[in-house]
Formats: C-alpha cells, structure tokens, sequence
C-alpha cells in the first residue's frame, strides 16, 4: 500500500471487468480522482464500450484518454526491436514485452499534462507486466507513486471480486462471473493467451485457443510469394507498394493468418523466477523476421552480423525483463542501428503451411560478389593459392600444441 493516499490516478484501462473493479477501488480506497487511460495497440478490439463503461462508471468525460498508438507502436518500439533480430530464450518475438514502455509512457504522460500524483495498472504479483510497467513509471518520472492493487486489496476470490463489482453497480457479463478458461493479451505484432486451461504443459493446447492463424494443416495448397523492401533496417514496402509501419504489419499479418505461420508453444523463465506457459501468435512478426534476416546476409559484414548474434540474446533480455528506459539497452540500440545503415534493398519469400521460406534477396549495398565466390573461371579476381598461408598461419597454434602435448607424451 502506498504511504500516502494519493489524490488522482491515473490508471491503465480496458473496460474489462477487472479494471472497473479496480477503477471503482481506486475509488473506494484512496477517495481519489481517477482518470482512464486506454490505449489502441492494435488488440483487435472496438474501444469505445471502453469509454462508455467509464462513463457509466462516474469518470468525467476530460477524464477519459482513448488513444490510437499503433503507428507509435510499430515505428517506434517494434521495428527497433526487429533491427535486432530478437528472440527470447530463443524462439519468443517479444509481444507482450514490447508493448509494455509505450503505455508506461503514454500514462506518464498523461499524468503530468492533468496533474495527477499517481499511475495504476493491473498486472498481477506472478507476472512480469507488474515489472516492466513499473520500470518504465520511474524510469520516467522518478517520484510517482505506483499503485497495484493485485499485490495490495484484501480480496482473496473470484468470488470477492463478483461480489464488489455487485455491491458497486459494475455490470457483470454472464461469461464473466465463472473462471475464463485462459487469459489473452494482444496488439498489433501478436497475440499471447496463458494460465487455467493452459497451465499443465504436459496437455497439448486446444486449437480453439489459436486467434489469429489457421491450422498449418487447413493453409491453402497454393503459397503465396510476396517481396518486402527495406530501407536501413525497416521494411518499408510490400510488392513494390510503400506503407506506414502499422498497415504493413497489419498486412504481414494478414499473410500470416492465411498460412498458419507464427504459432508458438512456450514455457517460459519469467524474471522473478518462475516458469510460466504461454501460447503466442506472432504471424506478421514471424514473416518479418526471416525476411530482415535475409536482407542482412547481403548487406551485413561477417564481422558485423556475428556481433550482432552475440548481442541479441542480452538485448532480447532486456526488454523481456522491463529494461526499455535503461542505458545498456540504448547503448545497444545505438550499436544495433548502426549496423543497419546499409540493409536496404528487396527480400522475396514464398509463404506456405506454416513456414515463410526465404527465396531471394537483393541490394544496391550487396557484399556478395559473385566474381570471388564462383566455380568458374573468376578472372583473376581471387588466389586461391592465397588459402594456403591463411591456412597455415590459423595452424600456428594448434601445430605448437599438437607438437608440445606429443613430446610430453600427452595426447
């Protein structure tokens, strides 16, 4: 609980049921103002009930933030991100982690234009929202009170929830008053449903709980090519027509519907320590990936793109455990963005049950020379008597080894 009781909230809103029981506790509570913030990420989903649901629930209407950051979104936090290729623990594109700094900034934001003292949001105790929202609150305005009400209220059911909602005239949809078989979080790059139905890993995941791609097996027999262009690091076309960044991953990911591509079965190290299982829809992301991918191998130098490897799992960590605002992932962006000056050109993909398959890649930037790499006559344009000396110097080491462990009679 907070040491003092603060005097207006600002509070992360969906309109759902949780964070009406939470906006009328606010109230409750603290005897505070509370202003709504909802956020347009993308989630697929009419936001105005939201407003009116506020409304319903005594909010002022200048108290009512409705804002659409797609575009925000995608420039600004997911295109960035893909300049790095990142991957959590290998195989996860970081949905849900991505959003998390916008809205934090967004409610900051928010705060300081209306005067409020304190931001809210509903992320639970387990999870790791609870950190990256948190993170990003200080790490842009220092001093704001945070409240949590899941690590804070005296509720212990959901059945004490249903029955403050009743008490407070929240209206209650009948779907609502038993346990949702599993919970969804989503926006624009991808879609992520976790716990109840979902909590044993031992039991495969029903497909009715997939949202947004087709069972590779149901994918039309026909593929789908389809060519991106990029300009230093961000795609920025598809088949040869320029977009905002927000309509060309809304395209992607109509592609990636289509074909089944993007699905994903993880059980995941959250960053307070224990593991958690979730089922993520990443379908544009998905296709992105391998197609920026492929445009650095022809514009990248080995040296480079190998670093760059070596950099992304820290990078990935990062954002995964709520460090957006910190330096080192800054201090990384700057390096990554630095290595995207020239990975501009054209990626072909065929897209088909499940998979997006690179097939060709071209750039005005290319580092591929045909002239040193063919079998044919190459006009003098590489030596390959030159290989025995690299070959050789390489040897220097492992020759003196092989030669000091055989004379110690150790081998």
């Amino acid at each position: 609980m907070t040491s003092t009781a603060p005097k207006k909230v600002v509070l992360a809103y969906s309109g759902g049921l949780d964070t009406s029981i939470i906006l009328k506790w606010l109230e409750t509570e603290f005897g505070c103002e509370v202003v709504t913030f909802t956020a347009d990420l993308g989630q697929g989903e009419e936001l105005e009930p939201a407003r009116q649901k506020a409304l319903q629930l005594g909010i002022k209407p200048e108290n009512i933030f409705i804002d659409d950051l797609r575009e925000d979104f995608v420039r600004d936090y997911v295109f960035p991100m893909f300049r790095a290729n990142a991957v959590y623990e290998g195989v996860y594109l970081l949905g849900t982690s991505i959003a998390r700094p916008l809205i934090a900034k967004r409610q900051i934001e928010i705060a300081q234009a209306v005067g409020a003292d304190a931001v809210c949001h509903g992320a639970t105790g387990k999870g790791n929202d609870q950190i990256r929202f948190e993170l990003g609150y200080y790490a842009l305005q220092p001093d704001i009170k945070v409240i949590a009400p899941w690590r804070d209220w005296d509720f212990k059911s959901r059945t004490d929830l249903i029955a403050f909602a009743e008490q407070h005239g929240i209206p209650i949809a009948a779907d609502k008053r038993g346990e949702a078989p599993f919970s969804v979080d989503a926006n624009l790059l991808h879609t992520s449903s976790e716990g109840k139905a979902l909590e044993d890993p031992g039991v495969a995941a029903p497909e009715f709980v997939h949202q947004r791609t087709v069972r590779p097996e149901d994918a039309p027999d026909t593929p789908d090519i389809i060519t991106i262009g990029f300009e230093r690091g961000d795609p920025v076309s598809i088949n040869g027509e320029a977009m905002s960044p927000a309509t060309l991953l809304t395209t992607l990911n109509e592609y990636g519907r289509t074909h089944g591509i993007g699905r994903l079965d993880l059980l995941e190290n959250r960053f307070i320590g224990m593991k958690s299982r979730g089922i993520y829809e990443t379908p544009g992301g998905t296709i992105l990936l391998v197609a920026h991918r492929g445009m650095e191998q022809i514009t990248i130098d080995k040296g480079a793109a190998h670093l760059k490897d070596e950099l992304m799992p820290k990078y990935a960590e990062l954002i995964y455990n709520g460090f957006w605002w910190s330096p080192e992932r800054e201090m990384l962006q700057a390096a990554i963005d630095h290595s995207q000056r020239f990975v501009t050109g054209e990626v072909t993909l065929k897209l088909y049950k499940g998979a997006a398959h690179l097939m060709t890649r071209t750039s005005p930037y290319s580092l591929y020379s045909e002239a040193h790499v063919t079998f044919e006559d190459d006009a003098g344009a590489y030596d390959q008597k030159d290989a025995e000396g690299f070959i050789k110097l390489n040897a220097l080491r492992l020759r003196l080894l092989a030669k000091r462990d055989k004379e110690a009679g150790r081998n």
